[in-house]
């Protein structure tokens, strides 16, 4: 496995599409474009759990979860600020389409980093075949609220190869609940098939 230089990423957004915008402003490979990786910016759609209204939360019956975690939008220039401590949910505003063939993985930035923020708590892992928005994990370790706006670089993407294509790639798994995802999307483990 080898992780992909920046000529291999401009061509990989070039020729496969594997980082493009729906809605908000075009890809700045000047900016974005790194020596290994690609900085995706933050989006418009936030989701924050109301987590006084919710007594517990059932990772199999997830309908109170689905009812306490309002989902807001801030247009640019307007900050979200992440209190010490909060937790929130947030999304990419590029689109990540993952070629069968690679893998790839979302990374914070360490300006942010250095500010306690962590733009994703566990799930920085993006299977082949998976397209859709990456939903960021945003948490405050610091001890002072951080305000962040939507079209800031707040992470970055990082492609490595694999071995071999896939067989199965996510968008043919049968237990696939994130292909396609716009905006911050909440957990949504009560459709996870289990045994």
């Amino acid at each position: 496995m080898a992780i992909l230089s920046d000529a291999d990423i401009r061509s990989l957004i070039q020729e496969k599409n594997a980082v493009y915008v729906e809605d908000g402003p075009d890809l700045q490979m000047d900016l974005q474009l790194g020596p290994s990786s690609f900085d995706l910016r933050l989006g418009y759609s936030f989701g924050e759990l109301a987590t006084r209204l919710v007594e517990v939360v059932d990772t199999r019956d997830m309908k109170q979860y689905q009812e306490c975690v309002h989902e807001t939008y801030h247009p640019p220039g307007e900050a979200v600020i992440v209190h010490p401590g909060q937790f929130i949910l947030g999304s990419t505003l590029e689109t990540i389409n993952v070629p069968n063939d690679l893998v790839a993985r979302v990374e914070g930035r360490s300006s942010y980093g250095r500010l306690g923020i962590v733009v994703h708590a566990t799930a920085g892992y993006v299977d082949p075949g998976f397209e859709g928005d990456i939903t960021l994990e945003i948490q405050n370790l610091g001890n002072a609220p951080v305000k962040l706006y939507p079209e800031d670089r707040v992470c970055q993407i990082v492609f490595e190869t694999m071995t071999t294509e896939a067989d199965v790639p996510y968008d043919k798994k049968q237990d696939t609940k994130y292909m396609g995802q716009t905006g911050a999307t909440g957990s949504k483990l009560d459709r996870e098939q289990r045994s």
